[in-house]
């Protein structure tokens, strides 16, 4: 028997053998893999810096506690050994106290806190509530000087309105001053006279008045001169305004046009000839462009604008006075006016004109004045709500006024414009407000709401506004309510009357209502609007 030594080379991998598969034997339950590859990986090329496996880098880590030991020992003195004792402290045992009075010794000490906590916390809540009551008083105060002033600023203009009478509103403050003042002297008169020496205060009286009344008229002639230019401007303004519209997105585009861009020329060409004291070179090109305007359209009116301009520039030439020139430049506007209100050279003033230029146009819309025994347009023709036909112009009506009661109807129409104003924000086509006028507010605000403040009493009627009592139905003479306007915003802000106000004095509105109900009730107009709103008013009260 022999035997030989072999040399067996073994070979450890440096990789992992890749699983292939394989299968298990389901009797011995031995498993059998898939023979790999023994073919050696591709080295990778030396880079000179060492590289270790994935497995050499992972680290298990373990956190664990550990106590040290630390002996101590106290030397005492005895035979042999001396210990100083002079850092020594003599303690004592205090007194022993049980649970129950340790948690109320906190319990005291938590209420200790709380006092100066709660005293530190009412220190900064009062110093806020006097901060905000200085800050109230302060805008307080600053609204009501606010409101001061604009009272005063309105009786400022108001007296400026009386001693420097402009517009229609400003005659009318003066002839309603005019009866008040006649009603008290011939009050006064009727009290402390009699006989003939009341018969003569009155002559005198009537006398005042008379020469009160020629003073109006010198005052209206003189406004009436004055606002003749502003009125003229306007007109030209009014065609050289561009067409606006608004989008969608609440912008307003606007567009110029052919006649638009046309009425704004002639505009700055008015403007021009109009203006006084301008250098001589700078009025003849003036003159010059207005020839050269004027020139496009051959007719006599034209023809004797131009002859007009070379007259005048050819005494300007001769070194004529400019005082001596009024007269000829004057003529010169007037006529370029009314070839300005011409259609056919200014199409935009076609819709501008009182008088169409159609002669069939005057068949619509035109009615007779039996007081003035006119034929005028129907703007002309102030339509009351409770008339059946066309009654007297806006002329008789206001010279009736004049001579007769002279009532001022200004506040009522600041009052009514605010009202249609705040109406056409709600946009839910409301109709009645428009229907309503002046005499019908007057009545509306005197007899029905007393000229004050349903809420506080005030009478200014500057400061007084109407708006609806329930905000969501129309408004309606049967559907209002008389506030100031501080009062009119709270008011608008509720949502349930009911429980706002109370029972005494909701009876009072339904009151006020219902009179103002029958005496609106009269009217044609009016009539139609009042069953819807008690339809409405019914089907509420069912659901």
């Amino acid at each position: 028997d022999s035997f030989q030594e072999v040399v067996v080379k073994i070979e450890r991998r440096t990789y992992k053998k890749p699983f292939l598969g394989g299968f298990r034997n389901m009797s011995t339950g031995v498993e059998f893999h898939n023979a790999g590859s023994q073919t050696k990986p591709k080295k990778r090329p030396d880079k000179g810096i060492q590289l270790f496996c994935k497995e050499t880098q992972t680290v298990e880590e373990k956190n664990k506690q550990q106590q040290t030991r630390n002996t101590t020992s106290t030397q005492m003195t005895q035979i042999g050994i001396y210990v100083s004792n002079m850092t020594d402290k003599l303690i004592t045992p205090g007194k022993y106290f049980t649970a129950e009075e340790y948690h109320k010794h906190r319990l005291e000490a938590v209420i200790v806190l709380q006092k100066y906590f709660r005293r530190w916390h009412a220190i900064n809540l009062v110093q806020n509530l006097m901060e905000q009551k200085r800050l109230r008083l302060a805008r307080e105060a600053q609204e009501e000087l606010q409101k001061k002033r604009e009272k005063e600023e309105k009786l400022r203009r108001e007296y400026e309105k009386k001693l420097n009478p402009k517009t229609k509103e400003d005659f009318e403050l003066l002839y309603h001053d005019l009866e008040l003042w006649m009603q008290e002297e011939t009050e006064q008169i009727n009290r402390t006279l009699t006989g003939a020496e009341r018969k003569a205060a009155l002559c005198a009286l009537l006398e005042e008045e008379t020469e009160l009344i020629a003073c109006f008229g010198m005052h209206k002639l003189n406004a009436n001169v004055e606002n003749q230019p502003k009125a003229i401007l306007q007109l030209l303004s009014k065609c050289a305004q561009p067409r606006r519209w608004k989008a969608f997105d609440g912008k307003i585009t606007e567009m110029d046009t052919q006649n638009t861009l046309r009425g704004k020329e002639l505009l700055e060409i008015y403007r021009s000839i109009s203006t006084k004291d301008i250098p001589k070179d700078e009025r003849t090109s003036v003159l010059l462009t207005l020839k050269c305007t004027v020139q496009g359209h051959e007719c006599k009116l034209t023809q004797e604008i131009v002859a007009l301009i070379d007259r005048e520039v050819d005494l300007m030439s001769r070194e004529v006075k400019e005082c001596n020139l009024e007269g000829l430049r004057k003529r010169i506007c007037t006529l370029f006016l009314q070839y300005i209100k011409i259609p056919e050279f200014n199409p935009e003033v076609a819709g501008l004109l009182k008088v169409p230029q159609d002669p069939l146009q005057l068949y619509k819309k035109v009615y007779f004045c039996h007081s003035c025994e006119n034929y005028l347009p129907s703007t002309e023709f102030p339509i009351p709500a409770n008339s059946r036909t066309i009654g007297r112009c806006r002329s008789c009506y206001q010279l009736d006024n004049e001579a007769r009661k002279r009532e001022a109807y200004f506040k009522y129409r600041l009052i009514l414009e605010n009202l249609r104003k705040s109406e056409v924000d709600y946009q839910d086509d409301t109709k009645i407000v428009f229907l309503v006028q002046l005499p019908d507010m007057k009545y509306l605000t005197e007899s029905i709401w007393n000229c004050q403040s349903a809420l506080s009493a005030c009478s200014d009627l500057y400061e007084l506004v109407m708006v609806r009592w329930d905000k969501q139905r129309e408004w309606s003479p049967w559907n209002t309510i008389l506030l100031t306007k501080e009062e009119a915003d709270a008011h608008l802000k509720l949502c349930n009357l009911q429980k706002a106000y109370e029972a005494p004095f909701i009876y009072k509105i339904k009151q006020k209502h219902i009179r103002a109900k029958n005496y609106f009730a009269q009217f044609p107009a009016m009539s139609s609007f009042l069953h819807r709103s008690n339809n409405q008013a019914n089907a509420n009260s069912y659901k």
